[in-house]
């Protein structure tokens, strides 16, 4: 016969068999003074104690030694046997001493007349979760920053661009300036003060354009071991004798895609402020070595994607930042520094600089123990070149013709008597259909010097790719402040393309000239030549008939250049007018060949005249 269960027994055996099943849920039953009673195998997948190895301990065993030092064990009881129920999440200890982030439940077993027979304990093991919600968050938090800068950045490389067109007329008429009254000492004095001033301008948009990612960078492949040798002298006379520095390069360096010129602005920085962290001197290692980021570690940051990385770690012994110093430590003009001693620019100009060239930085610190920052810039498979050593810039001009096409009249004007003050002949466009009409007026041009942005429905680059369509031989040469990707993409100057950055000096511009078109053969120093006359022509060509405007001004141009100061109307009525006006005999009339004999027409009122057509 088969045995007789009661409904009690029952119940007693499913809830035994439910406990033995448990493997997610420890389920501990504790006395009355929180001792372990009963034990269930998800106790043991849990916390790897087996049921013989617990009973009778107290909840204490699960605790780590800073929170029993809380009395967070006793707090835990105490709140159940007086609320009837504690819940919390903290950490917990397993048997191999691990901890692990456990979520708890304590509840308080009483009789049907109150008393407290003793408690319950469920606990789970939520690390998993844990983790994945605070690379939520930091992922999160990491979208927000990266936003903020994407903004900050466009609005900084708008505003560098005005800004630097501004610095550029300021730097080129105390350039001309100064050309015209070195000799006399006070002026020059004031000169060279005003100089200093546009210098430190430069330097801040600079600084601007690299936090925006806006730099035309040069990048060239090379083993960074070689570049953090080559600054030792530099940073040892920048840091002075009470930091001292200590190189370390791992063995087998990757090489890398970077440019050395901007790099090497980054580790000055970064030298610098770790120096100014450490008043009374200290230690200062640059470390060199492979690095690779994987999926999990780019999870919190997603602009950085995961591969191989020459890793460039920068570490001082200062004062260390704390954590919200940290967090806002690459915003723009944020410095700890006091007013006057720091421009709040170094570490964004880094952290744009890194970001254009593909990287990721990131910075370690604590109060008291210094601070590291760690650059990343990514593998490169190519072999490494040669970094190229710098030139001297001597001033240089020329008898070439230049083509400047400029659309910002005071810059223009500065630009053209500079060159012209290098002896060069100066063409002039106000935009870029300007600029194709004077190439297509076939007059000879050497160099087409433009900026990059320009208004109209004409671009500077279609501008460009036509003139050398046009003009095979044409060098070119561009200029900006802001080069807004038109020539720059992925952070880097398309290849083939000249850039001169907006402000540059008069020496800048004269070697940058002479790199392209070549030394002349007779080379001559600018400062021996102030200004170019103009040829004085043998008759004086007063009038001039066109009706494409655009062909006008480019004629206009080259008349000017050789002396000659017309006057310029669209047709021949217009012509006899300014004759009946006064403006005395007519030299010379011009006639687009559509007009038929209008050309002729003007020969009546003429004194001498010719006509261009086909």
């Amino acid at each position: 016969m088969a045995q007789a269960y009661e409904p009690d027994d029952i119940v007693q055996n499913w809830a035994n068999i439910w406990l033995q099943s448990l493997r997610d849920y420890a389920v501990t039953g504790l006395s009355e003074d929180g001792r372990i009673r009963s034990w269930n195998p998800g106790g043991e997948f849990i916390h790897g104690f087996r049921e013989e190895e617990v009973i009778g301990q107290p909840l204490e065993i699960f605790y780590t030694a800073e929170e029993r030092a809380k009395g967070l064990p006793h707090t835990a009881l105490a709140t159940a046997r007086r609320e009837g129920r504690f819940e919390g999440e903290g950490w917990r200890l397993r048997k191999d001493g691990k901890v692990f982030w456990a979520s708890v439940v304590l509840t308080a077993l009483r009789s049907p007349d109150g008393a407290l027979l003793g408690f319950a304990k469920i606990t789970r093991d939520i690390t998993e979760r844990m983790e994945a919600t605070r690379l939520l968050e930091e992922t999160r938090v990491a979208l927000v920053q990266s936003q903020k800068m994407e903004a900050i950045g466009k609005l900084t490389g708008g505003v560098a661009h005005d800004f630097n067109n501004v610095m550029q007329i300021l730097r080129g008429n105390l350039e001309l300036l100064e050309s015209r009254h070195k000799r006399d000492g006070w002026t020059r004095e004031r000169l060279d003060k005003a100089i200093d001033a546009v210098e430190r301008g430069v330097k801040l948009a600079s600084q601007l354009l690299a936090f925006g990612r806006q730099q035309p960078l040069r990048p060239i492949v090379i083993n960074l071991a070689a570049a953090i040798r080559g600054m030792d002298d530099l940073l040892r006379r920048a840091l002075g004798e009470t930091v001292q520095i200590e190189t370390v390069v791992a063995g087998g360096l990757w090489n890398t895609l970077v440019d050395v010129h901007q790099l090497e602005n980054v580790i000055l920085n970064l030298a610098i402020n770790a120096r100014d962290a450490m008043k009374e001197g200290g230690k200062l290692t640059m470390e060199v070595s492979n690095a690779m980021l994987d999926d999990q570690y780019v999870v919190g940051f997603p602009d950085v994607p995961a591969g191989q990385y020459v890793m460039l770690a920068v570490t001082d012994t200062g004062t260390g930042m704390p954590p919200e110093v940290v967090q806002r430590a690459f915003d723009p003009f944020f410095t700890t520094k006091p007013e006057g001693e720091g421009t709040g620019l170094g570490l964004n100009m880094a952290y744009g600089f890194v970001k254009q060239s593909g990287g990721h930085i990131r910075i370690y610190s604590e109060v008291g123990h210094g601070t590291t920052v760690k650059i990343y810039l990514p593998r490169s498979m190519e072999e490494a070149v040669e970094t190229p050593a710098p030139q001297p810039v001597t001033l240089l001009g020329g008898t070439e013709t230049i083509l400047v096409v400029e659309d910002d009249k005071e810059v223009q004007s500065t630009v053209v008597d500079t060159l012209s003050g290098l002896g060069y002949s100066v063409l002039k466009a106000n935009d870029a259909e300007q600029a194709l009409a004077v190439v297509r007026s076939g007059v000879h041009i050497d160099l087409l010097f433009t900026d990059v942005v320009m208004p109209g429905p004409l671009r500077s680059p279609a501008m460009v790719a036509q003139a050398v369509q046009l003009l095979p031989r044409l060098k070119v040469l561009f200029t900006s402040g802001y080069t807004q990707n038109a020539i720059v993409h992925g952070g880097r100057l398309d290849p083939g393309v000249e850039l001169l950055s907006k402000p540059y000096s008069r020496e800048q511009l004269a070697y940058k000239i002479r790199q392209i078109l070549g030394v002349p053969p007779l080379a001559r120093s600018a400062a021996a030549e102030e200004t170019r006359p103009a040829p004085a022509a043998e008759v004086s060509l007063r009038l001039l008939v066109d009706d494409d405007v655009e062909t006008s001004e480019a004629v206009g141009e080259l008349l000017k250049l050789v002396g000659h100061d017309a006057t310029t109307t669209g047709s021949p009525e217009e012509a006899r007018t300014v004759r009946r006006a006064g403006h005395g005999p007519l030299h010379a009339g011009h006639a687009r060949p559509r007009a038929g004999p209008a050309c002729h027409a003007i020969a009546a009122h003429a004194t001498r005249y010719f006509c261009i057509g086909p």
